[in-house]
């Protein structure tokens, strides 16, 4: 997962990330399916997934197949790569929206 200093530097804007790195792990660590969450401060998790060589690597459908860094890698090493679909209107952008338009 993204460190907060990762997220600012990625360009997703000063106010970002609206929960913090230890909130998040916290909240994706909770899941039952989940074994481990490790922050990371790279702009890309890729040197991570080299050396942890994950299973199953999981990201947001709207990330095309060949733009996901690392799925080549985790493929080549018999693990999988899972595009989760996304809920309209409920992510982090659209909350952040709505907070700004709120004051």
């Amino acid at each position: 997962m993204n460190s907060d200093a990762s997220v600012r530097r990625l360009g997703k804007g000063d106010d970002r990330p609206l929960v913090g790195e230890r909130d998040r792990a916290r909240v994706v660590a909770a899941l039952a399916a989940v074994d481990c969450v490790v922050l990371f401060g790279e702009d890309t998790p890729l040197a991570l997934l080299q050396r942890l060589r994950p299973d199953v690597l999981v990201k947001g459908a709207d990330y095309a197949p060949e733009a996901i860094v690392g799925a080549r890698e985790v493929e080549g090493w018999g693990g999988r790569v899972v595009r989760v679909p996304l809920v309209p209107g409920q992510s982090t952008t659209t909350l952040a929206g709505r907070l700004r338009d709120a004051r």
